[in-house]
């Protein structure tokens, strides 16, 4: 099945059930440019990647962010609870973004490698490390690892409305994703 990819350029562009919810929010802030309302709690938990090319328009205290590689949330499910459980949240926002580093990490086993070496790491430990754990954080395609993650995630935490997102580099806006 074919993955949606849903622009917001508008509040009626943004799915009827994230209305009115910390997704809805987050979509209207991001890019709509809704002014910022104060927060004392955070609302939602935001699940992006790392990379250093994406930055959230959103208010102080509005979101815990798990920054993680390819915004890959399996090492970091002590993290997420601890948002639901102690913080409350009742809604994560899953955000891969396209030209991901994390896509066909596999291939960038000898720049990783060698990117250590020149700092001071033994080449076989530094080999030894990229395929202790290269197949943990490879995500194979943005979007199909976001929608199966958020599923995962769905099943793991039923109560919270889990919803999968792309960010695109280009234009520096949200989409919906969908099937």
């Amino acid at each position: 099945m074919m993955a949606t990819i849903a622009g917001v350029n508008q509040i009626e562009d943004i799915y009827p059930h994230y209305q009115e919810t910390p997704i809805g929010r987050l979509l209207e802030y991001h890019n709509l440019n809704r002014p910022f309302d104060r927060y004392v709690e955070a609302q939602l938990l935001v699940g992006m990647c790392m990379d250093n090319r994406k930055q959230l328009h959103i208010p102080d205290n509005f979101a815990y962010i798990l920054r993680t590689g390819g915004g890959n949330l399996r090492s970091s499910e002590f993290k997420v609870s601890y948002a639901i459980g102690v913080g409350r949240v009742r809604a994560i926002a899953l955000i891969a973004h396209n030209h991901c580093g994390m896509v066909h990490l596999m291939t960038k086993k000898d720049d990783f490698i060698q990117g250590l070496v020149d700092i001071g790491w033994d080449a076989t430990m530094a080999a030894d490390h990229f395929n202790s754990f290269a197949s943990m954080f490879e995500i194979g395609n943005e979007v199909d690892f976001v929608l199966s993650e958020a599923g995962r995630l769905r099943a793991r935490y039923p109560g919270v409305l889990v919803a999968p997102m792309l960010y695109r580099l280009e234009d520096n806006r949200l989409y919906l994703l969908g099937q």
